[in-house]
């Protein structure tokens, strides 16, 4: 029963042996070809790197020697050499603006020389009028050297002489009052003195000194510029109190050595002096 089911089946038992016949035909068929056209492949790709290679050296070559050449080193000159023409040209303009400027300067000089020689004053002008052109060092040809006639004329000549004297005794007399009035005043305005406020330590021997005895010895000392202020006495310790009195000195008459010095006199009373405070007023 199963063979009567095959033979109604289209199967094709053997054909993997027409397959594998077929295969190596065409290996063998097909194997000198590819090996050939390979060999051709890479002559074909050396031929065109060699004509690339003499192409790109032609074009070199023609772009040397050829027009577009300018934007080499010699185009490089070239322009270099037409900047150098412009600039000459612009030179040789300025240097006629310049000739221009000083024709024109002598002129306006040579007119200012005629018109200050027919004023009277035209001596103290000549000076400052060398200067005014510093461009042009050439004299004007109108001007011309003063004889020693003239020269003397013009010194007998004093328009202004006894104008400026006036002028310079005024300016002495308003300075001498200036300098006057500023001296009165300087002399009416009250100095400054320079004060100090002191607090002095009088320490006594022992308990039984006489403090109001020594207060006393202390504001018996009169200085010029020393006035005597408020006092107290202050415990130190095992019954034995301080003075402490105040002062007010002037700082150019009177001293703190000066003060110590005076006090110290009074041996029977005070031991030793200290300054407590010093203040400037």
């Amino acid at each position: 029963m199963a063979t009567n089911f095959l033979e109604h089946e289209k199967i094709w038992f053997d054909k993997f042996k027409y397959d594998d016949a077929e295969r190596k035909f065409y290996e063998q068929m097909n194997e000198p070809v590819t090996a050939g056209s390979r060999q051709e492949n890479g002559a074909s790709v050396i031929l065109h790197d060699i004509a690339r290679a003499r192409e790109n050296i032609q074009k070199s070559l023609a772009g040397s020697s050829g027009p577009g050449a300018s934007s080499g080193p010699g185009g490089d000159h070239s322009e270099f050499i037409v900047r150098i023409a412009s600039l000459e040209v612009k030179n040789q303009n300025l240097r006629g603006v310049v000739q221009d400027l000083q024709q024109a300067i002598s002129k306006l000089e040579a007119q200012l020389t005629t018109l200050e020689k027919s004023s009277p004053s035209h001596r103290a002008t000549d000076p400052q009028t060398q200067h005014e052109s510093p461009m042009c060092q050439v004299e004007p040809p109108a001007k011309k050297a003063a004889t020693p006639a003239e020269d003397d004329e013009d010194n007998d000549i004093d328009l202004f002489g006894s104008d400026e004297e006036e002028e310079d005794k005024e300016a002495a007399r308003l300075r001498e009052e200036r300098l006057r009035q500023y001296a009165e005043k300087k002399a009416k305005k009250p100095t400054l003195v320079a004060k100090s406020s002191i607090l002095l330590d009088v320490k006594p021997w022992d308990d039984e000194t006489d403090m109001t005895q020594l207060e006393s010895c202390v504001r018996s000392i009169q200085l010029d510029g020393l006035v005597w202020g408020g006092s107290k006495l202050v415990p130190v310790g095992y019954g034995i109190r301080k003075l402490q009195i105040q002062c007010v000195v002037e700082d150019d008459k009177v001293g703190t050595d000066l003060l110590e010095e005076e006090i110290s006199k009074f041996e029977e009373h005070a031991q030793s002096v200290d300054i407590a405070a010093f203040n400037k007023i």
